[in-house]
């Protein structure tokens, strides 16, 4: 599975505000709350009782947050960009600035951990890392995720 198969323009977010875990959860699922038939401050308590668990900010400047739902029935997954970083309780203890959102029908263990892993994968490249930083508009981000994940 290739990230662009689940990754849509509507799900991704170039400017994220916030500078806190909620905010920045908040930021990220808005634009997916139509697609789950959840509502947004569900989506929030989902995303938040799992990073109780443990943070989801792997450090390098990634967060992958992520979550299961009952009411999916695909995966869904969303981008967001943070120029100035945020505290994320990342696992480095540095600001975060690129974050993958990824939320799962209950039932998908095996998907949502291949796409974990594409994603980590992915994101261990710095080159990619800087050119996403260094990206605009929502078609350079798509374009940037396009070019790296072929070659995997």
């Amino acid at each position: 599975m290739k990230i662009l198969d689940v990754l849509t323009p509507d799900t991704i977010c170039i400017d994220l505000k916030a500078r806190d875990k909620k905010g920045i959860l908040d930021e990220l699922v808005a634009p997916v709350v139509a697609m789950t038939g959840t509502s947004h401050e569900e989506l929030v308590k989902v995303l938040m009782e799992r990073e109780r668990l443990g943070s989801t900010g792997i450090g390098g400047g990634i967060g992958i947050p992520h979550g299961k739902l009952k009411t999916l029935d695909q995966l869904i997954l969303g981008f967001g960009l943070s120029r100035r970083g945020a505290n994320f309780e990342s696992m480095d203890n540095r600001p975060t600035h690129i974050f993958f959102l990824l939320l799962t029908p209950e039932d998908s263990a095996g998907l949502h951990l291949k796409l974990l892993a594409r994603l980590s994968r992915l994101l261990k490249n710095e080159d990619f890392k800087s050119q996403l930083m260094q990206a605009t508009r929502t078609e350079e981000i798509l374009d940037i995720i396009r070019e790296k994940d072929e070659d995997f």
